[in-house]
């Protein structure tokens, strides 16, 4: 046999693998170290703050979880069983009409902020005005029965939240695709969001039902975990007279609420229990916070700027939070 022969016949030796460092590693190192010093932790952390903080973190997010996880579920279902063409053929074909169609929509299907927009790409893709899936986009993550639901298991002393909530959220989607008639020009959308999207024929539905729950579940848990993360620090670091201030003052309450909801990002199936821990603030601003967040936020503006392109959501976004507020406001005057 040749050099070249044995060279050609011989097995490539196997690089070792290389050591890595994942989460799953770090969270093992974490509760070990918690675990020996866990006598020290005790006593260094039992402040009547941190048993307050703790309390109020527990509770929100024991609360909201179950909404949380039906949400996903049903997300996913519909994402893997119900083709985006259904809602198309039930919509009327006069735009004006269908948009408040679409708007009612969100009602029978459910889902979070992050879902909606490739949804509303699909629906854009298989020939349906952008006027009735933005509406639809807007609606669907507000309006729907999970959100409805946990509104009322959160604010049990305060039932009419829930159709001030539905009544706001229903009009800013409304307001906004009729403007969109009105005003929106087609080269303001990017090229690529109007871009057929590749089949999935060959993905087994429930692979798609499993991967559209499991990112739903650990993208919206994360800012669950944030939004009950700031609610214990919000009872526990504001001052109360800060916050009995912010009451007395309508005006300021419902524009630093309407800040806190763009910033927070709260997943609309969680943002309730949240809301009703600032518990000092009056019922309005409380409102304005759940009917803003659903429809502009920070991570809806860069999914919206990814999905459609930056000049969409220069002008979307700025022109959905007045129409937010001030639909907030209409909902409270009648219902609050």
């Amino acid at each position: 046999m040749t050099i070249t022969g044995e060279i050609r016949g011989s097995r490539p030796r196997r690089t070792p693998p290389k050591l890595r460092v994942t989460s799953l590693e770090v969270l093992c190192v974490v509760l070990v170290v918690a675990l020996v010093f866990q006598d020290w932790l005790v006593s260094a952390l039992d402040a009547p703050v941190l048993r307050t903080a703790s309390t109020v973190f527990v509770a929100v997010c024991v609360q909201a979880l179950p909404f949380l996880v039906l949400g996903v579920l049903i997300s996913g279902a519909i994402a893997a069983f119900v083709p985006a063409s259904t809602l198309r053929r039930l919509l009327p074909r006069k735009t004006a009409l269908a948009v408040p169609v679409a708007g009612v929509a969100g009602v029978a299907l459910p889902g979070c902020e992050c879902a909606s927009v490739p949804v509303a790409r699909r629906l854009m893709q298989q020939g349906v005005a952008p006027a009735v899936a933005l509406s639809f986009l807007l609606a669907a993550p507000a309006v729907n029965p999970i959100v409805l639901v946990s509104t009322a298991v959160a604010f049990r002393d305060a039932p009419l939240m829930v159709p001030a909530r539905f009544l706001g959220s229903l009009l800013t989607a409304v307001i906004m695709g009729w403007l969109w008639v009105r005003f929106g020009k087609a080269e303001w959308i990017a090229e690529r969001a109007l871009r057929r999207l590749p089949d999935r024929d060959g993905t087994s539905r429930w692979v798609v039902f499993a991967e559209t729950a499991r990112h739903d579940l650990v993208e919206a848990g994360g800012f669950l975990v944030l939004g009950g993360v700031f609610a214990a620090a919000f009872n526990v670091l504001v001052p109360a007279e800060w916050m009995e201030t912010l009451g007395a003052q309508i005006v300021l309450g419902v524009l630093v609420m309407a800040l806190l909801a763009v910033v927070l990002a709260l997943c609309s199936e969680a943002d309730a229990f949240v809301a009703v821990s600032m518990s000092a603030l009056p019922l309005l601003p409380r409102l304005v916070f759940l009917v803003v967040g659903p429809a502009v936020d920070v991570k809806l503006i860069a999914l919206q700027a990814g999905t459609f392109g930056r000049g969409f959501a220069a002008r979307f976004a700025p022109v959905t939070f007045v129409v937010a507020i001030a639909s907030a406001l209409a909902a409270g005057a009648v219902f609050l």
